[in-house]
């Protein structure tokens, strides 16, 4: 077995303790991020922080060889209460030298105006027939876009670096069928008491063997919670929101409620949203079976992203117009490896990598392995699907958001 070589993937935050005496704590960022500017060489794998503004560019330069595939990140957290617009956000290509892709671009924006942190990659693959496969210099771009009337300040975005060498075998098949009832018995256990983090570094971990949690989010507020999800299994979340206070001269804010899932290489698996009310109101999300061979066979954005074992991501928010905090309980069930799909159809578990263990990459622990299902990663499939839905939904959500 080849040994992946692998540095800590990307979070980006805002600076600071604190949105304001009163408000939500800022995004926790990577305590080992190297401040770089636009034009510079990422040297090789890490993390690294810079600024963008709306309308501008940013290069970095990086060097690859003819048999790694590498992921390239960018994470997007203004400070809570920050101004953000529905089309704000980031738009992430691998080029040339020259400027020619090495895929689709990869888009991430806030689809609303409540500041919360987003993230995603752009990778280059090694495979027979792909673009950008020789060894040398490629370029990684990341734009500020938004609407040109919109804030002008400039954002903390920190970048992420990670190398791993290609497979060494072909993956089994992904599972064709799998259960969209969450088990018996979801959320009627005791509750445990738990305090979401800022985002990915300093996520509240929580237990595999699922269970309830109660929390509380405040206005304009994000919590993060680390879930570990094995090959196989299955993972069904579901947040209820309490009783709260009711918006002030309106009936409701659309989308003031978000439920959200990342994958370990903080990928976007799906999200939901509902109206704040002040009224209780429940979200729900499961996914497929965790497969390595989801990442190339996946036929849904939230399928292909199901690719690891590892540290899965629950983010909750809460809309900035909310007049008060408001109490939450989230209920987490995980289905026993291969539950509804065919028990040969997710890659073996390797052995730990004591390199990953002590770089502490995406929360792995012994036994639940990230690197096992970081791969050859479709770019150019998983972009298209995730464009399809996003387009899909984007201008009722843009219109949307410019009524409130």
């Amino acid at each position: 077995m080849r040994t992946v070589i692998a540095a800590a993937l990307v979070v980006v935050g805002a600076l600071g303790a604190h949105a304001g005496s009163s408000g939500p704590p800022a995004y926790r960022t990577a305590p080992d991020a190297r401040p770089v500017g636009t034009g510079a060489v990422l040297p090789g794998p890490g993390t690294y922080t810079d600024s963008v503004a709306k309308g501008e560019t940013r290069t970095y330069r990086v060097r690859l060889d003819g048999t790694s595939n590498v992921y390239l990140s960018a994470v997007l957290a203004p400070a809570p209460g920050a101004p953000v617009d529905v089309v704000d956000g980031l738009s992430l290509s691998l080029r040339t030298p020259g400027g020619t892709p090495c895929g689709m671009n990869t888009d991430v924006r806030f689809y609303g105006d409540t500041a919360r942190p987003i993230a995603d990659y752009v990778s280059r693959r090694v495979e027979p027939g792909r673009d950008c496969q020789e060894p040398g210099e490629y370029v990684f771009v990341v734009e500020g876009v938004g609407r040109a009337e919109g804030s002008a300040a400039r954002r903390t975005v920190e970048l992420g670096y990670v190398v791993e060498p290609a497979p060494d075998e072909p993956a089994p098949p992904a599972p064709t069928a799998w259960r969209t009832e969450p088990p018996a018995g979801l959320g009627t256990g005791q509750a445990r008491a738990a305090h979401g983090g800022t985002g990915f570094n300093d996520a509240a971990g929580l237990s595999g063997d699922g269970g309830t949690w109660r929390d509380e989010l405040r206005p304009g507020e994000s919590r993060f919670y680390r879930v570990p999800v094995d090959w196989g299994q299955q993972l069904f979340v579901r947040a209820r929101f309490g009783n709260a206070t009711a918006p002030p001269g309106r009936s409701a804010l659309p989308d003031g409620l978000r439920l959200a899932l990342y994958n370990p290489a903080r990928g976007a698996v799906d999200e939901a949203k509902g109206l704040y009310t002040g009224e209780p109101a429940t979200l729900s999300l499961a996914t497929a079976p965790a497969a390595y061979a989801n990442r190339s066979t996946g036929t849904t954005n939230a399928v292909g992203a199901m690719r690891f074992a590892g540290a899965y991501y629950v983010q909750l928010t809460l809309d900035r117009s909310a007049p008060t905090p408001v109490p939450v309980s989230l209920d987490l069930a995980l289905t026993p490896p291969s539950t509804g799909g065919d028990p040969a159809s997710s890659a073996p578990v390797r052995a730990p990598d004591p390199t990953l263990r002590a770089i502490g990459i995406a929360g792995v622990t012994t036994g639940t392995v990230l690197v096992a299902g970081l791969g050859a990663w479709p770019l150019a499939q998983r972009t298209r699907r995730r464009a399809q839905g996003r387009h899909a939904r984007g201008a009722a959500e843009i219109e949307s958001a410019r009524r409130r």
